[in-house]
């Protein structure tokens, strides 16, 4: 009976990736959708390693394995994404801008529904969390604890602002070259790090630094960028970082450490764009053999569903893993790589081993929360197409 309901099950499965593939248009690319999947779960995977939440005395605080072990810097190197998803963002956007345009749907109606669909989730996060907010106070947690929590929690948000923001500017922005939002951050870094000037200039970073990427995927749109381009950014990019951080004094983590005097992250320096320019480089080289393997009905199936939730993944990540944190805690003594801190070579093998875990409570965060992202798709005027996997014959895929 057993292998039954197994032969059965895959069955199903493999009737889900036909469907899938069945209903992808030809003319799609799918190499788009697995770079903005794989910058998504970059981020998720970066933070679910270098974010430890340890209880002390006063409650519970955050800490890095990167400020303890600095040598461990490369797994930020490898994790941190966000210029990739800039990059998908700004060439998606820029495309169906012109496309609305062409069918003659208006700016307000474009804007609409590229926001909505970034911002439907939220709701269900700030709900939650305001009210867990509430119900810990009321419990007796402490004022910091909360803080804590809620700040990581939350911290996605800052991402989707500023990902809003460009958005809403791309008829503006679109036509840019990515010299231009280049050369104002490396003046803000001359200003705060070469003249000894103040440090609110670096909050201009916060949008030119990811206008950079942002405009470099307007220009992939209007076919400007090669696969030269591809080897200059990644080349020159990468030399570019390394200088950086070996002759001027830049951090090597490519994300932001606790204690920290200066961070590559937040706002973003010149060695972070730097660091994007190489990764959206290399992004432009995979495409073509990424787009290839796509072709496999199973492996485009999985990129295709990561991108049904991916707003939903990414919000609720943080949660999840402080979810799994707070149950440890009923354990009694502290669990090695979940309450610990990571300020030794164990720890590192110890937090791999719960990743398992962090995905499974994401899960059910996904379980709980994905229609607030997937329930108001559809094919209404000037919007994105999806495919609905769970009818028999869907018409589409979604639309980019």
């Amino acid at each position: 009976m057993r292998d039954l309901r197994d032969l059965r099950g895959l069955r199903g499965l493999r009737a889900l990736v036909r469907r899938v593939d069945d209903a992808t248009p030809p003319d799609r690319d799918r190499a788009v959708d697995a770079l903005r999947a794989l910058a998504i779960l970059g981020v998720v995977l970066g933070h679910w390693l270098v974010t430890a939440i340890v209880p002390d005395s006063g409650g519970l605080h955050v800490a890095s394995p990167l400020r303890h072990l600095p040598w461990l810097a490369p797994i930020s190197w490898v994790f941190q994404t966000l210029a990739v998803f800039f990059l998908v963002g700004g060439h998606v956007a820029a495309k169906s801008h012109a496309s609305a345009r062409a069918r003659g749907t208006g700016y307000r109606a474009w804007l609409t529904v590229r926001l909505a669909r970034l911002f439907r989730p939220v709701a269900a996060v700030l709900v939650l969390w305001t009210v867990a907010a509430g119900c810990m106070l009321a419990s007796g947690a402490g004022l910091e604890t909360v803080h804590t929590l809620v700040k990581l929690a939350l911290s996605p948000l800052w991402f989707l602002l500023v990902f809003a923001a460009l958005t809403a500017a791309t008829p503006l922005v679109a036509r840019i070259n990515p010299l231009w939002p280049l050369a104002v951050v490396l003046h803000v870094d001359l200003i705060r790090f070469g003249l000894g000037g103040p440090s609110w200039p670096g909050w201009i970073n916060v949008a030119a630094g990811w206008l950079v990427p942002y405009t470099l995927g307007a220009a992939w749109t209007r076919g400007e960028l090669t696969r030269r381009s591809g080897w200059v950014l990644l080349t020159g990019g990468a030399a570019a970082t390394a200088g950086l951080v070996l002759w001027a004094g830049y951090p090597a983590s490519m994300v932001g450490v606790p204690g920290a005097t200066v961070s590559n992250l937040d706002p973003p320096t010149l060695a972070a764009v730097a660091f994007g320019l190489a990764q959206c480089g290399l992004a432009l080289l995979v495409r073509e053999p990424l787009g290839r393997w796509l072709r496999r009905p199973a492996a485009w199936a999985a990129v295709a569903l990561v991108n049904l939730s991916a707003m939903t993944v990414f919000l609720w990540h943080q949660t999840a893993l402080m979810a799994v944190t707070a149950l440890g805690l009923l354990a009694g003594s502290p669990l090695p790589g979940l309450h610990t801190v990571p300020d030794g070579l164990g720890w590192v093998p110890a937090r791999i081993a719960w990743l398992p875990v962090f995905a499974a409570g994401l899960a059910v965060c996904w379980a709980a929360f994905r229609t607030y992202e997937q329930g108001g798709r559809g094919s209404g005027r000037g919007g994105p197409r999806v495919v609905r996997v769970h009818r028999p014959a869907p018409k589409s895929v979604r639309r980019a």
